[in-house]
C-alpha cells in the first residue's frame, strides 16, 4: 500500500511522527479487508487486537515523501496472526515492526476465522 506523507504526519522537525509509522501499517491492514468489500471485524464483539508489537525506526520520512507498507506473513496460528511489517522510501527501510495479532470474541481470545485466514494468506503471500 503506498502512502503520501502530509504535514499533519508530520513533527516540529518536520519529520514524520513516530506512531504514525504504526499507523500506517494499521491502513495497510485494513485496507486488505476493505478491498475484499469486508471489515475485519465480526460484529460488535469480534475482531483483531494488538497483543504485542515489536519496532524498529530506521530512516526518516518527510513532508511529501511517498511511502510503501509491506506486510508479510511470519507466523498464522489457531488464534493469533504474527506479521512483518516494513516502510519503505524507495530503496530505503524506514520503519520495521514484528506485530502480534489476536483474534478475540467478546474479550476473549477465539479462533480466526477461515474466510478472515485466506484474506490474509492471499494478500500476503
Amino acid at each position: 500500500m503506498n502512502i503520501r506523507v502530509y504535514y499533519e504526519d508530520t513533527d516540529a522537525g518536520g519529520i514524520v511522527y513516530h506512531t504514525n509509522y504504526i499507523k500506517y501499517c494499521e491502513r495497510a491492514r485494513s485496507e486488505v479487508f476493505f478491498e475484499q468489500n469486508m471489515l475485519p471485524t465480526l460484529g460488535d464483539s469480534s475482531g483483531f487486537v494488538v497483543r504485542d508489537i515489536k519496532a524498529s525506526f530506521l530512516a526518516t520520512a518527510v513532508l511529501g515523501d511517498m511511502l510503501e507498507v509491506r506486510s508479510t506473513i511470519v507466523n498464522i496460528k489457531n488464534s493469533s496472526i504474527i506479521l512483518l511489517q516494513e516502510v519503505w522510501k524507495e530503496k530505503e527501510k524506514c520503519f520495521s515492526m514484528e506485530i502480534v495479532l489476536v483474534f478475540i470474541d467478546k474479550g476473549k481470545p477465539c479462533r480466526i476465522p477461515q474466510r478472515f485466514k485466506e484474506i490474509f494468506t492471499k494478500d500476503y503471500d
